[in-house]
Parts: structure tokens; C-alpha cells; sequence
């Protein structure tokens, strides 16, 4: 049975004949990273409307190579491209926000280079609150200098500005993370305080477990790279917008499949229901 390693977001492009301008295709798509049937690495892209694989690639390591090309438009654009050949194939970035673009791309050129790669998961928000300190220590040193003060009015005018940019439909937040959400911190008081979900645990868990198995012992498993790494890799398949026949066979609907925080709400909303039924059932 084929694994897929990686997943993102991401549709076709192509080139116009004749010159290096690259036009971004409408369709919406995926790009699969995963280790086939055959034992051998495929770089496939997945029609999200359609569900159909249009594009299936067997990659051998170090040949291939996932480049962003900074001079197409808002530099989202991509092209995988190959040593032993002239093969471009030229892809874009669908993924509402750019945060993790070099994320995703850093980790398919992991697999490229190495098909035991290791994925790593949230260097982006690490290189962004790098980048806040940064600037945090920066106004610390300048606080010797003269510092501007608003007056009212100006905030007043500001405030005016920023209320029409949101309606105007400023960019959204990046969307939420599985990783963010799920941490041992948040899951540890959970099994604690709640002794009674365990046993509902307990047919997921790994076979050599204690049994009945304790708080302890789940919460050595939440902490495990394992378990990060597999919660990461079910949060980028969520993000794909791929998962709507695995979501309904654990009873939610489709569209639960299609991100992460329309999995949550589904998750939400089926529990709300079924503590309504045991409400009306006392």
C-alpha cells in the first residue's frame, strides 16, 4: 500500500511557447509526495475538484528539485526540475497564506534528496518570532532617541484606515495548526481530568501497550516524536482538501475534509449533538 509522505496545496502552471513567461492554470490541485506500491518515490498532482491524479512522476534521489522562481509575479510560482533531463514543471502555491510555502518546498527537496527524510514542521513560525525579537531588541536600543506621539486625531484617522482595509478584504490570518492546538499541554490535563476517555483510547493505540493503559503512559506518547510527526503529516493532508472519504467514514460530513478548521468545527458539532441525544434520552 502506497504512504504519502507530503501533501500541500498547489495548482499548474505552464509556460508560453516561445518566451519564460509562466501562466498560472485555474484549476484547483494538490501535490502528493508518496512512496508507491512499487518502493519507488512518486511526485503526483491531484485534481482537488475532480479527485483525479493528472500527473504521476516516479523520482529517483537527488535528480529532481523543487525551485521558486522569484520573478513571476508574487513569487509563489515553482518549477520541479531534473539533473538528468530538460523536464520543467511548473506549479503555484494555492495555500491561502504564503507563510509555509518554503516550508512545504524545503521538505519536498528533503524527500528529493533523501527519501528517509525526516519533515520539519514549524520553522516558519520559529523564523518569524525570530524575526519579532529581532525587531523587539532593535526599538529597545533606540529608545534614547526621540519618540513620535500620535495625537488623538491621527489615531482616530488610522483606526479609520485599518477598518476600511479589513472590509476591503485584507488578507487572512494564517490558518490554524493541528501542532498548535494539539500539544502535550493540552491533551495532558485532558487524560488526567478525564480519566473515563482513555478506554475509548484505546483501540487506536499501539498493541503493546500496558492495558488498561494510564494517563502516564499516554501522555509519554503525546510527547513522542512519533506522535508530532504523525499529527503534523495529518494536518498537511487536511490543508489538501483530500481527506472527505476518510472524514465520513468517521462520521462527519465531507466537508470536514477540506481543512483544519472545518475538521474542529465538525468535531465540535457532532459532539454538541451527541450530548443533546443523551440529554434527551435521561
Amino acid at each position: 500500500m502506497s504512504e504519502t509522505l507530503l501533501a500541500f496545496k498547489a495548482g499548474r502552471a505552464q509556460r508560453r511557447p516561445g518566451t519564460n513567461f509562466v501562466d498560472a492554470r485555474p484549476d484547483k490541485g494538490a501535490i502528493l509526495l508518496t512512496n508507491g506500491d512499487d518502493g519507488l518515490l512518486h511526485f503526483m498532482w491531484k485534481n482537488r475538484t475532480t479527485g483525479n491524479v493528472e500527473e504521476d512522476l516516479i523520482l529517483f534521489p537527488s535528480d529532481a528539485s523543487f525551485v521558486k522562481i522569484p520573478q513571476i509575479g508574487d513569487g509563489r510560482v515553482y518549477v520541479l526540475k531534473f539533473s538528468s533531463s530538460d523536464q520543467r514543471h511548473f506549479f503555484w502555491m494555492q495555500d491561502a497564506s504564503s507563510a509555509r510555502d518554503e516550508e512545504f518546498a524545503a521538505n519536498l527537496n528533503g524527500y528529493l534528496d533523501d527519501p528517509d527524510y525526516t519533515p520539519q514542521w514549524g520553522t516558519s513560525q520559529r523564523q518569524s518570532q525570530a524575526s519579532t525579537s529581532a525587531a523587539a531588541s532593535t526599538s529597545a536600543a533606540s529608545n534614547s532617541q526621540p519618540q513620535f506621539q500620535a495625537t488623538q486625531e491621527q489615531i482616530n484617522q488610522l483606526a479609520a484606515m485599518l477598518g476600511n482595509a479589513a472590509g476591503a478584504g485584507a488578507s487572512a490570518p494564517p490558518e490554524l495548526s493541528l501542532t498548535d492546538i494539539l500539544t502535550p499541554a493540552v491533551l495532558g490535563p485532558l487524560f488526567n481530568d478525564h480519566p473515563e476517555l482513555i478506554p475509548a483510547l484505546f483501540p487506536y493505540l499501539p498493541p503493546d501497550l500496558p492495558i488498561p493503559p494510564s494517563a502516564e503512559v499516554l501522555e509519554r506518547i503525546i510527547n513522542s516524536p512519533q506522535f508530532r510527526s504523525a499529527l503534523a503529516n495529518f494536518d498537511q493532508a487536511l490543508r489538501t482538501g483530500l481527506l472527505g472519504n476518510l472524514v465520513r467514514g468517521l462520521g462527519l460530513p465531507e466537508e470536514a475534509g477540506t481543512g483544519v478548521v472545518a475538521f474542529l468545527r465538525a468535531i465540535q458539532e457532532q459532539a454538541d449533538r451527541e450530548r443533546g441525544d443523551r440529554m434527551e434520552t435521561d
